[in-house]
């Protein structure tokens, strides 16, 4: 069996076993085409799904391409930038990671009347909205923040969400069959639990809730966007859209979705969904649900075998066929065995500058050894107890101070370490993190052994 025919095949196990109607998956690498697939009545690859919250995703990068051009701070009250009546007090960042305490959904029943209410009437109700629970406890999932949020964007930059959202993320990015009004929709369906009759569920418009689930697109589409997420360097080379730095930012943990069994969690507006194994391998991306639809898209980083730009979607039109959302992670996995990213051959480099080759070798720091190098162009180091597929601190010189470096990844990241050299000027003393390091292992009062 083909890597192909396997991808196809688990698409099709869920679409039978999951009874649903319309089903559209895609595989999104930088080593390998695009891979789309679809099953079912009445779509193709070009069809549009609703993606629901996976818009959420949307609306996050919205928010800290306006922090890093400085419109905002994660620690601003949202007061600073958006007219409320209540819960001024609260601020972007905890509301990106839906730490706020907001309640779930805007003031009224939006899931009974289908009626949701416009960008002035959110506003209005705001002071009818609870916090259910006191900001920054834990983590409780709010559409009513990350509306809000989209709305602050909006504003900050003198234009409506979907204005905003078209010109800073859809258009760079290519994304042409993302929007808000889909033009080419599939019908989403409600599946009887009983009987294989399916029942069709209204395309309602959600309105000013609409950063946080409006949304429709394309597996193919939402692949790329997954790509992005994990590898955002390779899929947007000009940094365009964001920073490859920020949206590691954004795949920090800020908080655990189930405090029970911490086997997920949560960044800026990103859902992490760590998975079983030695190696470090995290699904970045989101769920998505509205009435008749799930979808879930999401990236690969870490592991062996994963190639660049590595995204995942699959979008089905049934509301109650929760193997879509699993389907996405699937194909990831599966992509990964079946045809992993080749191997990269190992070439020579350039010798390491004149200046740090005495930094070179190994060191000892708090009674453990560590092993200094340089790889890329870059000073690395890593415990020699450290698991090979742990990745390794790395630094950068800091401008004007060539003795002094800052940790950019890995261990101690932020962290200063500062180089003392001898007479002869080899480096004979290492400060990381204020931590003493030498060449021979040595007590903290200095006794060697």
């Amino acid at each position: 069996m083909t890597a192909h025919e396997r991808y196809e095949r688990l698409a099709r196990q869920v679409q039978a076993d999951a009874r649903v109607p319309a089903l559209s998956v895609a595989i999104h690498r930088a080593d390998r085409p695009l891979w789309t697939f679809t099953v079912g009545a009445d779509v193709d690859a070009a069809s549009q799904l609703r993606i629901g919250s996976v818009t959420k995703t949307f609306t996050a990068v919205l928010v800290m391409q306006c922090r890093d051009e400085g419109l905002l701070d994660l620690d601003d009250p949202i007061s600073r930038h958006l007219p409320v009546k209540a819960h001024g007090d609260l601020t972007v960042g905890r509301m990106l990671s839906h730490l706020s305490g907001l309640q779930r959904e805007p003031f009224g029943d939006v899931w009974d009347t289908m009626q949701a209410p416009d960008v002035d009437t959110l506003l209005d109700q705001l002071d009818r909205a609870e916090r259910v629970l006191p900001a920054g406890q834990r983590f409780h999932y709010s559409n009513l923040a990350i509306a809000l949020l989209g709305h602050l964007a909006g504003r900050l930059r003198g234009g409506t969400w979907e204005e905003v959202l078209r010109e800073r993320i859809l258009d760079p990015l290519g994304l042409d069959d993302t929007a808000v009004t889909p033009s080419r929709p599939v019908v989403g369906y409600q599946v009887d639990a009983w009987s294989d009759y399916a029942h069709p569920e209204p395309p309602d418009d959600f309105g000013a809730v609409g950063p946080a689930a409006q949304l429709w697109s394309t597996a193919a589409d939402l692949a790329k966007w997954a790509a992005f997420l994990a590898d955002p360097k390779a899929v947007d080379q000009s940094s365009a859209v964001l920073a490859a730095e920020t949206v590691e930012e954004m795949r920090a943990p800020r908080a655990v979705t189930e405090d029970v069994l911490w086997a997920r969690g949560l960044g800026l507006g990103l859902i992490l969904q760590p998975q079983p194994g030695a190696e470090r391998i995290v699904h970045v991306g989101h769920d998505g649900a509205m009435p008749g639809f799930l979808a879930g898209a999401y990236g690969r980083v870490g592991g062996t075998g994963t190639p660049g730009a590595f995204g995942a979607a699959a979008l089905g039109s049934s509301g109650t066929a929760g193997e879509v959302i699993d389907l996405a992670h699937q194909l990831l996995a599966a992509a990964v065995e079946s045809d992993p990213a080749d191997i990269t051959p190992w070439s020579p480099a350039p010798a390491p500058p004149q200046r740090y080759r005495s930094v070179l070798g190994r060191w000892w720091g708090e009674g453990f050894e560590y092993v200094f190098s340089w790889h890329n162009g870059a000073l690395h180091a890593r415990s020699v107890d450290q698991p090979a597929n742990r990745p390794p601190a790395v630094f950068a010189p800091v401008d004007g101070q060539p003795d002094v470096f800052r940790t950019v990844s890995g261990r101690e990241t932020g962290e200063l370490l500062r180089l003392t050299r001898a007479e002869d000027g080899t480096v004979e003393r290492l400060h990381w993190a204020t931590y003493r390091f030498t060449r021979g292992q040595e007590t903290f009062d200095r006794y060697r052994f």
